[in-house]
C-alpha cells in the first residue's frame, strides 16, 4: 500500500511510526507491540497500527486512571 494511501486511511505502518505517534521510544513501543499491550498487528512482517483505535485505547485508559 503507497504510504500516501496509508496515510489518508490513518494507518501507521512500521513501530518508529507508531511510537512517534504514541510519543514513546521505539524500543518502548517495540515491547509493548511485541507482548500485545497495543492495538496493532503484524502484516508481512511490518507492525500496522490504526491512529484511530490507539487514540481510543488511550482515552479509555484516561478514563479508568480517573
Amino acid at each position: 500500500m503507497p504510504e500516501a494511501e496509508a496515510e489518508s486511511l490513518g494507518l501507521l505502518w512500521g513501530c518508529n511510526a507508531i511510537a512517534a505517534f504514541i510519543n514513546r521510544t521505539p524500543r518502548q513501543t517495540w515491547e509493548a507491540l511485541h507482548k500485545g499491550q497495543l492495538p496493532a498487528r503484524l502484516v508481512n512482517g511490518k507492525w500496522c497500527a490504526s491512529k484511530k483505535r490507539l487514540k481510543a485505547f488511550f482515552e479509555l485508559e484516561e478514563e479508568v486512571d480517573a
